[in-house]
């Protein structure tokens, strides 16, 4: 697959802040396009079905509703995804839950009711994971749980298909997008421990993996990305090493005072949280 013209293609969240970019784009490379999302809407002049990806009992409609439409499906980009904090020392409640059903479960379902028809035309599948599935960040167990088990289903995926369908996963580092409102709701943001990268690298590497004669297997967004994308693959303990310099420097500065999901790492930091003075 050289070109996107003419070329059939599902995308998933396409509601959200890569899915409407990415319509775009593959619209005007000329190829036609069905989005699926929780709410139906049209993106440019392409449809988006309404469906809950996480229900697996209605993704097979959906799906199918969806290469109806197209009359065949080339390609499928499994971009819907979520994010929100989650501490690996504690229970995983229901935002935890959430992703692991929206990050992994809703992209299984969507493939395997996808596989026949990608299996009929030699397809491909591009799957948006993240750099957290690689390189994670405390605070944030869930999501990096549900994207390091998005690489993993990828990974079984191409075992069982890769003779006639193409399997590429693409790792973003952080977009502004409203993925990371709760984790700033939450007092956690992200900024100093990650870099910010334009939507529009993502969406490139993205339609890059879509178009290149061999699927790729893995695609970093940035030369920085595939720097860390390597170390995290090699040198795990150096990695390990960087990450947890950098929050011990956000816990000392008093970044993550504010932050009552942070406590155990502020106790054992021996730190105490500021008081915010009164007027």
């Amino acid at each position: 697959m050289t070109t996107l013209n003419g070329r059939r293609v599902i995308v998933t969240g396409a509601n959200g802040t890569f899915g409407r970019l990415l319509c775009a784009r593959l619209e005007l490379a000329g190829a036609r396009v069905v989005g699926l999302d929780l709410r139906a809407d049209t993106v440019g002049t392409s449809p988006v079905i309404a469906c809950d990806l996480t229900d697996g009992a209605a993704v097979p409609g959906a799906v199918a509703q969806a290469i109806e439409t197209l009359g065949g499906l080339d390609l499928l980009i499994n971009n819907a995804g979520v994010g929100g904090p989650a501490p690996a020392e504690l229970a995983p409640g229901d935002a935890a839950r959430r992703q692991l059903d929206v990050n992994l479960m809703a992209a299984w379902h969507t493939t395997a009711a996808a596989v026949p028809a990608l299996e009929r035309s030699r397809g491909r599948v591009v799957f948006v994971s993240s750099r957290m599935a690689l390189l994670p960040l405390p605070l944030a167990a869930a999501y990096g749980v549900s994207k390091r088990a998005l690489v993993a289903y990828a990974d079984a995926l191409r075992l069982e298909v890769g003779t006639h369908i193409g399997v590429s996963v693409v790792y973003p580092s952080m977009v502004a997008s409203p993925i990371h409102d709760a984790s700033a709701q939450a007092g956690l943001s992200l900024q100093g421990v990650s870099r910010y990268e334009p939507v529009e690298g993502v969406v490139a590497a993205i339609l890059r993996a879509a178009t290149a004669r061999k699927a790729p297997r893995d695609v970093a967004t940035t030369g920085r990305g595939r720097l860390e994308l390597f170390l995290a693959r090699h040198l795990p303990s150096v990695t390990g090493a960087i990450v947890r310099r950098t929050i011990a420097k956000r816990v000392a500065a008093g970044d993550l005072d504010q932050a009552p999901l942070a406590a155990g790492m502020r106790r054992r930091a021996g730190r105490e949280p500021r008081r915010r003075p009164r007027w």
